[in-house]
């Protein structure tokens, strides 16, 4: 039989456009790189506006297609306002990547109401909206697309000093779940990356402690990873390289969770 699998029209997002939102930084920022370089036109999204710009300005320079628009996923005003100026400026959102969040490491009995409910409003709410805005797009133009959702290990097993966030991670993994049946016989798959350890701005000040340092010690690799270390996860949910892949959670960690004590 012959082997009629195209490994570049499988991966390749040209035509496709894509919106990322936590562009501004870390995984968010290369997640941008990497779906442009697949050839999809990027929708670079976050607060800092000034920072994606200069990525939207560093994908178009190294030939590719970018543009930023400002977002806050914490508002539901600024998500609707996000979907319908892509819309305008590049076409139809199909391909939504949700790296937007936020993380604290602090003891359980520390953590105050306003870090829990601020928490929970970006990086579970905030997902839920960008979801709900792009599904509800997708099926009224009766178009297919792929959500991408960054999700965590530490939503798939207990650590110290995040039970807010591996929690916030845990309902995570189930919506993506949820989202991927729901949306099922509309065209539009659901799946998500969890990331174990990884060095980002966002992480970097823990990992530079003692705390930190032993987390990286205790891992298969003896090291946190790369962000370039998610590409290729990323590609193959985002493009229909996994055509047949929906409500999967991926982890992304090297054996964290799987690693025997």
């Amino acid at each position: 039989m012959a082997f009629d699998f195209n490994v570049a029209e499988a991966f390749s997002l040209k035509g496709r456009i894509a919106l990322v939102t936590g562009a501004a930084s870390g995984m968010g920022e290369q997640f941008a790189h990497t779906l442009a370089g697949a050839g999809a036109t990027v929708i670079c999204a976050s607060r800092r506006k000034d920072r994606i710009e200069k990525v939207a300005a560093d994908i178009v320079a190294a030939g590719g297609q970018a543009v930023a628009i400002e977002l806050d996923v914490g508002d539901s005003d600024s998500v609707k306002r996000v979907f319908e100026h892509a819309q305008r400026e590049v076409g139809l959102v199909d391909v939504l990547v949700n790296c937007a969040g936020q993380l604290d490491f602090m003891p359980f009995t520390d953590i105050g109401d306003e870090a829990w409910n601020n928490l929970i409003n970006v990086n579970f709410t905030g997902m839920m909206r960008m979801c709900r805005e792009f599904a509800r797009r997708l099926i009224e133009a009766g178009k297919p697309g792929s959500i991408v959702n960054i999700t965590s290990t530490t939503g798939m097993q207990v650590m110290q000093y995040v039970s807010c966030y591996g929690s916030v991670k845990a309902a995570t993994n189930q919506l993506t779940r949820q989202i991927a049946a729901e949306l099922l016989d509309k065209n539009i798959r659901c799946n998500a990356i969890a990331p174990g350890y990884f060095m980002t701005e966002m992480s970097e000040g823990f990992l530079a402690t003692d705390a930190g340092k032993a987390v990286a010690d205790s891992l298969p690799t003896r090291r946190v990873g790369n962000v370039r270390e998610l590409s290729g996860a990323l590609l193959l949910l985002a493009s229909e390289a996994s055509s047949f892949i929906n409500g999967v959670v991926l982890p992304v960690d090297a054996g964290q969770v799987i690693q025997l004590k």
